[in-house]
């Protein structure tokens, strides 16, 4: 098991659990009532520790190694998945996965950012950032979904769009702008969930939904915490005040009427518990799927459209008023 650094007194209790196995395993001795004490401590100081977590602790259980990725959960709630690769423009990008699936009994298309399991598929991967050849392959799938009438879900983790040179040669911004044009008037329900980080146009990207929601410890932000603080105070050292001050959890997203839900994780983190993580999102999805088609094509562009213009809050100063002497404008 990995350990974050706030989780460290989980560690020695887990060494104590695993050293009294071993005295009972090489001893043939009955040490259950040892074990079981421990393992109340064990959940006890989880809660302790779970209950009152920071936003910077959320950003890193977040990107803890052990958490789920995309395909992770495409094997575990779907069947039969076929993979679909290409953009029809430059090329494969593999920090984009997605493709047709069968989800209980119904064709979805299921599209997300994949990192990667090692340190050999994280650089395959390219780390969850797409090039701009990765969010014209999305839209070609979101485009084929919308052929066939098939609901379309994206699973959102990504420390954000590739930053390279190359990435902006090919047109990233427009990439990414062309994917929010379409996504707003795509005939079809679309449902997003951020499954582990969700930066900036890089999350934005596929994450433009009738439902869009976050799981428990994931970020979603214009920027991550690392970043805003090189920016603020030319310096990494402040990511915990910068994390606090960007208000980027899901408890944030959901008060500013960002997102639709918060989808609870098991005590101790999605990779505590992966396989009960990936139950909790095909209740979320089943339901969301279910009222989504419901709505007949025009409703949906409709609401979509509603729902994302009425984010946001802002005044509207008429014209002839003049600022007063002194005063702000």
């Amino acid at each position: 098991m990995v350990f974050l650094d706030f989780e460290k007194p989980l560690e020695s209790l887990f060494e104590q659990l695993e050293k009294i196995k071993q005295v009972g395993e090489e001893g043939d001795l009955d040490v259950s009532p040892m074990i079981e004490e421990l393992e109340n401590k064990i959940k006890a100081k989880r809660k302790e520790i779970y209950d009152n977590l920071t936003p910077w602790q959320k950003v890193q259980l977040s990107r803890h190694p052990e958490r789920p990725y995309t395909l992770f959960y495409i094997e575990r709630l779907c069947r039969n998945f076929i993979e679909l690769h290409g953009d029809r423009y430059f090329g494969d990008d593999k920090a984009i996965v997605g493709g047709l699936a069968d989800f209980d009994g119904q064709t979805i298309m299921v599209i997300g950012q994949q990192k990667g399991i090692n340190t050999k598929m994280r650089q395959y991967r390219n780390f969850g950032m797409a090039n701009p050849e990765g969010y014209r392959k999305a839209l070609r799938m979101m485009k084929m979904a919308e052929r066939f009438g098939f609901p379309v879900v994206t699973l959102i983790d990504t420390p954000g769009a590739f930053p390279g040179i190359e990435a902006e040669e090919r047109g990233q911004a427009e990439a990414i702008a062309r994917n929010l044009f379409e996504m707003a008037r795509l005939e079809v329900p679309i449902v997003c969930v951020i499954i582990g980080e969700g930066a900036s146009g890089g999350a934005i990207g596929i994450g433009l939904g009738d439902r869009v929601y976050m799981m428990e410890n994931t970020w979603y932000s214009v920027i991550s915490p690392e970043s805003c603080s090189s920016i603020l105070w030319r310096s990494w050292d402040f990511k915990e005040q910068a994390a606090e001050a960007l208000k980027l959890t899901a408890d944030d997203m959901l008060s500013f009427g960002l997102i639709d839900g918060i989808i609870a994780e098991p005590l101790g983190g999605a990779h505590s518990a992966p396989e009960e993580m990936a139950e909790m999102l095909r209740t979320y999805l089943k339901k969301a799927l279910a009222e989504l088609g419901r709505l007949t094509p025009d409703k949906l562009i409709e609401a979509r459209i509603n729902k994302y213009s009425s984010m946001g809050v802002y005044d509207v100063i008429p014209a002839n008023v003049e600022a007063e002497e002194g005063s702000e404008v």
